[in-house]
C-alpha cells in the first residue's frame, strides 16, 4: 500500500530536481560574460576531435600565438560580443544579449563567414555554468532552410576555467553536417 505512493513521491521529487536544475537567462547571460578576456588557440596536440585548426586561414594565429577568440561585454554590458579568429580571413562574430527587457531568454546572432547570420536561443535546459549550449531560433527562415548555415553553438569550459571547447555545428538541407568548426582554446 506504501509503494505506491512512495514511487509516486520518488518521481515527484526527482522531476522537481531536474526542473530546479534548469538556469536562467540571467545567470547564463553572467556566465557568458564570465568568458571576458582573450583566449589563444590550443596547441595543435590539444586541439583533439577536430581538424578545423588546420585550416588555412587559421593556422597562422596556431603558430604566432595570437588570440584565437575574445569575449568582452559592450552597451553598458546589455550585450556580450564574441570575436572568433580574430584578424583572420575566417573571422565571425557573434553577439549574445538579453531577448526582451525581462530577460527571459538569451538570443545571440552569429555573423558568418558563409555569408548569412543564423540566430539562437539559449537551451536553458542543457546548459551549465561549464557547457553553453544555444540552438537555432527555429522561428527564423535561416533555421529552417537548406541553406549551409552554424545550427548549433556550444562553449565548454574545463580545467578550472582556462580552456575553452567552442564548437559551430553546422546543418545543410535541414540536417547535420559531418563538417564542423570545433576549436579549442586557452585563456591567455
Amino acid at each position: 500500500m506504501f509503494k505506491p505512493a512512495l514511487s509516486f513521491l520518488l518521481v515527484c521529487t526527482l522531476s522537481f530536481s531536474a526542473h530546479a536544475e534548469d538556469v536562467d537567462a540571467f545567470t547564463l547571460y553572467d556566465w557568458m560574460a564570465s568568458l571576458g578576456g582573450e583566449w589563444t588557440l590550443s596547441p595543435a596536440e590539444k586541439q583533439t576531435g577536430t581538424d578545423s585548426y588546420k585550416h588555412e586561414a587559421v593556422l597562422p594565429l596556431l603558430k604566432t600565438n595570437a588570440t584565437g577568440i575574445s569575449f568582452k561585454s559592450i552597451g553598458r554590458n546589455s550585450t556580450v560580443q564574441e570575436d572568433l579568429l580574430p584578424n583572420s580571413p575566417k573571422q565571425m562574430v557573434t553577439m549574445y544579449h538579453c531577448k526582451d527587457l525581462e530577460c527571459n531568454m538569451i538570443k545571440a546572432t552569429h555573423y558568418c563567414v558563409k555569408m548569412n547570420q543564423p540566430e539562437f536561443i539559449a537551451n536553458l535546459s542543457l546548459s551549465t555554468k561549464e557547457r553553453m549550449v544555444f540552438d537555432c531560433d527555429m522561428s527564423t527562415e535561416l533555421c529552417n532552410s537548406d541553406e549551409d548555415h552554424v545550427h548549433q553553438i556550444i562553449h565548454e569550459i574545463s580545467d578550472k576555467g582556462k580552456h575553452l571547447k567552442s564548437s559551430y555545428l553546422s546543418w545543410e538541407n535541414k540536417k547535420p553536417k559531418a563538417e564542423s568548426s570545433i576549436y579549442h582554446f586557452d585563456r591567455k
